[in-house]
């Protein structure tokens, strides 16, 4: 993977914005564009609701984290292949206000030069509200072209159809939130859906594949070019996983799965060499996975600027 002739165009920050929100790589002939939707700040116990309090507070002190909330980064996906323009996740849109460093995926993807109207086809990796939220945000829906394909698993769909909650940690209020803006989702965009049931190639070298775990229909999507491969692992691997890859996340609905499934694409990524760019990894989530004795360690990117 190399930076694309539009990692510093993709640079140039807009006069308000203070921090980087974009990052351009190229895999192989394809250009991916890692766009921040912002950050969200959910109870540090959601990270391992399994874990001892005291295992987990002493993890958060080795990473210079409070005990109480954490900063988790928010990531979306621009893939330009051939002649097809690809968004693979949306953000949060204007879900959760409590949530307000979130939601800045919309003009941070037209900052970076990319139109609604250019987007081809939306991959989602699974549809909880940080995912499809930036879908439902007044006025989108309009800009994008009435052929838009939506591609989503099957199973995901049939998920949300009712959904259950009950192996979950999610408070009762983010639960609602989650139910609410899958059921708007569905019936705002049911007509564009492209279902699969294991895996579908998208566009050459894009192919999403169903694994399960977070939620029944979770998906991840490869990229692949040449020598050159990328994962975008939706929501199966977080930061905490390298160290303990057995904590499992509030929002996982069978978290007992969505541990083997992150084992098992770690110990892919290890053997690939793949990049993986993930939802909640710190932004711009380009790294690789490297194994460290029985666990794993994550190696990120040298930014290039």
């Amino acid at each position: 993977m190399k930076s694309s002739d539009t990692a510093a165009r993709a640079g140039q920050s807009r006069p308000d914005e203070l921090v980087p929100s974009r990052y351009a790589v190229r895999v192989g002939d394809i250009d991916v564009l890692v766009i921040s939707d912002g950050v969200l700040e959910p109870p540090a116990e959601s990270m391992a609701t399994n874990a001892d309090p005291a295992t987990r507070d002493a993890w958060l002190d080795t990473m210079f984290l409070p005990h109480d909330t954490f900063d988790w980064a928010l990531n979306a996906v621009v893939v330009r292949s051939g002649s097809q323009t690809i968004l693979i996740d949306s953000g949060i849109g204007g879900e959760v206000p409590d949530f307000p460093r979130a939601g800045q995926f919309g003009h941070r993807l037209a900052a970076a030069g990319v139109d609604l109207e250019t987007v081809t086809d939306v991959v989602l990796t699974h549809m909880h509200f940080d995912h499809v939220g930036g879908l439902l945000v007044d006025g989108v829906k309009e800009r994008l072209r009435p052929d838009l394909r939506i591609h989503v698993s099957a199973a995901e769909a049939t998920f949300w159809e009712a959904p259950d909650f009950s192996r979950t940690g999610m408070p009762p209020a983010l639960a609602e939130v989650a139910r609410s803006a899958a059921t708007r989702f569905l019936k705002e965009y049911r007509r564009q859906l492209h279902t699969f049931e294991t895996e579908q190639e998208v566009a050459p070298g894009v192919v999403v594949a169903r694994t399960g775990g977070h939620t029944p229909g979770h998906s991840v999507v490869r990229i692949t070019s040449g020598k050159d491969r990328l994962m975008f692992g939706g929501d199966a691997i977080f930061p905490v996983s390298f160290d303990h890859p057995e904590w499992h996340n509030g929002f996982e609905h069978d978290p007992e799965e969505a541990t083997r499934v992150r084992l098992r694409l770690m110990r892919e990524l290890t053997e690939t060499g793949a990049w993986l760019v993930s939802t909640h990894m710190p932004f711009p989530s380009v790294g690789r996975v490297a194994a460290s004795g029985d666990l794993f360690r994550w190696v990120p990117a040298w930014w290039d600027y």
